[in-house]
């Protein structure tokens, strides 16, 4: 029943179990699928909440003033799901399949609480105000369905051709900046938030932790992106030296403007292979989700990419006659369309990057050793 589920609304689902747990109900109704929605909090459907003035907390709250919890005791394992929870979950594959989504996101889910008319949730749901259309009406709008231009957001993260454009970008699995989409408005790089996390909004959140003794790695750092060509830093160390740290100190440091001017007003973002490959299942869908960042960054003009564990860029998403995500990158990197920071060990890239000449060009690397003892006890 879930194949077709993102991973933040295969999630909800789990949190529907341990909600109606909680609960000591024996069931999942309509009423747990909606606090797992609320609980999970960063996918699409919580931020059409959000968009709508709703408080996910007042959710909660009017959920458990008409839900009564049932007798002490120890429910485990996988509960099942009512008539209404189960007719929630067929329309929310009926939803996705109007909008030409070919995954379940949690915006479907939302959409398909609504519709179950009887059930908790949409009493709930209507009681704070929600119509079905107007919910309807805002997760076209966050995802950019009909205004993003085809060449920059189509099909980007369903992976079908015929999607609605910009439509399956923000929902594929969610993602952690897509805290940005919860603003009014819908967002200008949906894909992107999809797939990415934004370490400057991190850094401007106070969420990033202080980075010790690594001046030295970041000023090179900073002078490697404001290069004309060869502008690509990768940085090269063992694991857990400290690769990842170097570049939210980079964040935060362009937040609090301690950056040359080129470097103002960007937005540095962890872009995620993983989940871009996740769900993908026919040739050309990896292909179309990373083109469809790839666009946006293009048109945004202000984003470096920051890809960790750069070494899987060689052959993620290569399945058979398909071309793997090095090769869908190094024209855009070589015309200077889109500027990278990349990340892996000595091994690694020496066994993956340096045998692709082309590939290899392209970036620029720096060493990062070890702290000394003296950084380590202050880091500790």
């Amino acid at each position: 029943m879930f194949e077709r589920f993102t991973d933040r609304a295969r999630k909800v689902m789990a949190l529907a179990n341990q909600e109606a747990q909680r609960f000591n109900h024996e069931y999942i109704g309509t009423e747990h699928i909606l606090l797992g929605l609320v609980k999970e909090g960063s996918g699409v459907g919580a931020n059409v909440l959000k968009n709508l003035d709703v408080d996910l907390r007042k959710v909660r709250l009017e959920v458990e003033k008409l839900v009564k919890s049932g007798p002490d005791m120890v429910t485990m394992g996988k509960l099942p799901q009512t008539p209404r929870a189960k007719k929630v979950i067929e329309y929310a594959i009926e939803e996705a399949r109007n909008l030409n989504h070919n995954y379940v996101g949690t915006e479907h889910l939302l959409l398909g609480l609504l519709r179950e008319h009887d059930g908790v949730a949409a009493q709930v749901l209507m009681n704070l105000g929600l119509k079905l259309e107007e919910v309807r009406e805002e997760v076209l709008n966050l995802l950019g369905a009909g205004t993003e231009s085809e060449e920059g957001t189509g099909s980007a993260a369903g992976g079908g051709p015929g999607e609605t454009a910009g439509a399956g970008s923000a929902s594929s699995s969610g993602s952690a900046a897509e805290s940005r989409a919860g603003a009014k408005g819908k967002s200008k790089t949906p894909a992107l938030d999809s797939f990415g996390r934004d370490l400057t909004d991190l850094a401007r959140e106070n969420s990033l932790d202080p980075v010790i003794g690594r001046d030295n790695e970041i000023e090179r750092l900073v002078q490697v992106l404001c290069r004309r060509t060869k502008n690509n830093p990768v940085l090269l160390g063992e694991a857990g030296v400290g690769k990842t740290a170097i570049v939210e100190g980079l964040a935060q440091r362009i937040i609090s403007n301690e950056v040359p001017d080129i470097l103002h007003d960007r937005r540095l973002v962890v872009l995620d292979l993983a989940m871009m490959v996740a769900g993908t299942k026919y040739r050309g869908q990896f292909e179309e989700r990373i083109k469809a960042v790839m666009n946006e960054v293009r048109r945004a003009g202000n984003v470096i990419l920051f890809i960790d564990e750069l070494h899987t860029l060689v052959g993620a998403g290569g399945a058979e006659g398909a071309i793997d995500a090095s090769n869908v990158l190094k024209p855009a990197l070589a015309r200077g369309e889109i500027q990278c920071i990349g990340a892996t060990t000595f091994d690694e890239y020496r066994k993956y990057i340096e045998k692709d000449a082309a590939l290899a060009r392209r970036f620029q690397s720096i060493p990062v050793d070890p702290p000394t003892n003296d950084q380590t006890v202050e880091i500790i």
